[in-house]
C-alpha cells in the first residue's frame, strides 16, 4: 500500500470517539485562535478589494465570511476566510513542516461544513485530519530544501489539508481520498517571489490553497481520479520537482499514534516566525540593559536615547531565517508595512524601542520613523552553522547587543515564545482571542469564545 493510500485511509477511517481528548481539545483551540485572528483583519483594505473583485466574478452564493453579513459561494468564501486569517501574520506553525497549515485547511473545512450543514463535531474532525495531512506532506518534502526552492510550503502543503478535511466532510471513499489528495498535489503551487519587491498577494497563497483542495475533494466524489503518486512519480512526482527527493514515507509515519495538531507554535508577534526568536533575544537585553544601568524604560524617548548609544546589534541564526528575514531589499530597508513583518532588523528595532511588538509597531508612520530605521541599520544578522544543523527542531538565534562605550550584553534563544517548548499559558491565548474577535463583535468577544471552544456540542458552525 502506497504512503499516500495510508493517509487517505486514515482519513476515511478516524472517527470523533477515537480522538484523544487532548486532540479533541486542541482542534477547538486551533480554531479559536485562527478565527480570531482572521476576524482581527476584517477591515483590512486589502482583503475588502478582494471581496470585490472576487464577489464580481463569482455571484452570489449561500456561504458566510468571517465578520461579513453577505453571503458568497462556497470556494469564494473560503478564499476570503484564509486571506483574512494570513492578513495579520499571526496564524499558528508547525516548525517541522514549516507551515501555516490552518490559514487554508480551517477556512475550507469550515466553508464546506457550513454549506454541507455539517455539525460542530463533524467539522473540528475534519480540522484534525486537515492538520495530520499539511504538517505531513511538509515533513515529506523536507522544509530546507523544499524552501531553498522558493516554495511556500503554507500554499504547496496546504493545499492537501484542504483537501482531506473536506475528503472527511464529503465523507469520500479511500480511492476518492486518493484521488482528491492527488489532484490537489497537481494544483500545489506558490512561491516566495513576492518577498522581493514588497508584492502583497501573499495571502492569495492560501486562498487558492483552500480553494483548489475544496474544488479537489468535489471532483474526486463526482468521479474524476488524480495520481496515487502524486509525491513519488519518477516523472512529475513533487519530492523530486518541489524538493531534493524527500522522504515519502513521512506521509504515513505515526498516523493515529502521534497527532501533529499537537506539535502547533501559536505566535505571539504579527511577524514572521523566524524574527520572533530575535524579538525573544533583544527583549530579553533590554531588561538585562535596564537591570545593569539601575534603570525602568517607561516611554519611547527613553529608548531612543539608549539606542543612539547603542555601536550595533549581531545576530546568528539558521539559514532559512537569514534566507527570509535578513537578506532582501525589503528587509534591510523596508518600507511598506510587509517588508516590515519580513524583516528581522525591522521587528529587533521596534522591540527595542517600544518594549513589545504588537499590531501598532505595524502602522505606516512607525516603519517610516527615524529612530526606527537608525536602528534597524545597525542590525547584522548572519547563518550560523550551529543553529542550521538544529532547525527545523528549533528556531534559534543569539544575539550580542554592543554599546558605543564597547559594553556589551548577550543572550541566546533556542526556542521562540509560544513555541510547543514554550507555549502561551491558557490565559494569554484566550486574551488573543478577544483582542482580534473585537474588531467583529464587541462586547461579545466572551461569548464568541465560549461557541468555538464547545463546537463539539453544537449542531451547526457560529456566525463569526
Amino acid at each position: 500500500m502506497s504512503d499516500l493510500r495510508k493517509l487517505a485511509q486514515f482519513i476515511h477511517d478516524i472517527t470523533w470517539d477515537q480522538l484523544p481528548e487532548r486532540v479533541r481539545e486542541t482542534a477547538a483551540l486551533r480554531v479559536l485562535d485562527l478565527v480570531s485572528v482572521a476576524a482581527g483583519a476584517a477591515k483590512d483594505p486589502l482583503v475588502a478589494a478582494a471581496k470585490q473583485a472576487l464577489g464580481a466574478v463569482s455571484g452570489c452564493g449561500n456561504v458566510s465570511v468571517w465578520g461579513d453579513s453577505r453571503k458568497y459561494p462556497l470556494a469564494t468564501a473560503a478564499m476570503l476566510n484564509a486571506m483574512l486569517a494570513h492578513t495579520l501574520e499571526l496564524d499558528d506553525v508547525h516548525t517541522a513542516s514549516k507551515t501555516h497549515g490552518s490559514a487554508s485547511l480551517i477556512p475550507a473545512a469550515w466553508s464546506c461544513a457550513e454549506y454541507l450543514g455539517k455539525s460542530g463535531k463533524e467539522f473540528l474532525l475534519a480540522v484534525v485530519c486537515g492538520y495530520e495531512t499539511v504538517n505531513r506532506v511538509g515533513m515529506a518534502f523536507g522544509v530546507s530544501a523544499h524552501r531553498n526552492r522558493g516554495w511556500h510550503a503554507t500554499a504547496t502543503c496546504g493545499v492537501f489539508g484542504c483537501a482531506a478535511a473536506c475528503a472527511k466532510l464529503l465523507d469520500l471513499s479511500v480511492d476518492q481520498i486518493v484521488s482528491a489528495l492527488g489532484m490537489a498535489g497537481t494544483q500545489s503551487s506558490g512561491v516566495w517571489a513576492f518577498l522581493g519587491d514588497g508584492s502583497n498577494c501573499k495571502i492569495l497563497h492560501p486562498a487558492r490553497a483552500a480553494a483548489d483542495g475544496i474544488e479537489a475533494a468535489f471532483l474526486a466524489k463526482a468521479g474524476m481520479t488524480g495520481p496515487e503518486h502524486i509525491f513519488d512519480a519518477k516523472d512529475g512526482g513533487l519530492l523530486f520537482a518541489m524538493s531534493d527527493g524527500g522522504d515519502v514515507s513521512k506521509l504515513s509515519q505515526g498516523l493515529g499514534e502521534v497527532y501533529e495538531i499537537l506539535n502547533m507554535d501559536m505566535k505571539p508577534y504579527p511577524c514572521c516566525r523566524s524574527a520572533h526568536c530575535a524579538i525573544d533575544a533583544v527583549l530579553d537585553i533590554r531588561r538585562q540593559m535596564e537591570a545593569h544601568m539601575g534603570l525602568t524604560i517607561q516611554r519611547e524617548g527613553e529608548a531612543e536615547i539608549l539606542a543612539e548609544q547603542i555601536q550595533k546589534i549581531e545576530i546568528d541564526t539558521y539559514l532559512v531565517g537569514y534566507k527570509q528575514c535578513a537578506v532582501s531589499d525589503g528587509c534591510l530597508h523596508p518600507k511598506t508595512i510587509l517588508d516590515a513583518k519580513f524583516s528581522t532588523p525591522y521587528s529587533v528595532a521596534a522591540a527595542f524601542l517600544y518594549g513589545t511588538v504588537a499590531m501598532g509597531q505595524f502602522e505606516p508612520e512607525v516603519v517610516e520613523k527615524k529612530a526606527v530605521q537608525d536602528l534597524l541599520a545597525k542590525v547584522i544578522v548572519q547563518p550560523s552553522d550551529h543553529f542550521t544543523e538544529q532547525y527545523p527542531k528549533h528556531w534559534g538565534c543569539f544575539m550580542k547587543l554592543t554599546m558605543q562605550d564597547d559594553t556589551c550584553y548577550e543572550t541566546e534563544v533556542e526556542d521562540p515564545s509560544g513555541s510547543v517548548e514554550r507555549p502561551l499559558s491558557r490565559a494569554q491565548a484566550r486574551n488573543k482571542a478577544e483582542e482580534f474577535l473585537s474588531v467583529v463583535c464587541p462586547g461579545h468577544e466572551q461569548e464568541t469564545i465560549e461557541k468555538v471552544l464547545n463546537l463539539a456540542g453544537s449542531e451547526r458552525l457560529p456566525v463569526i
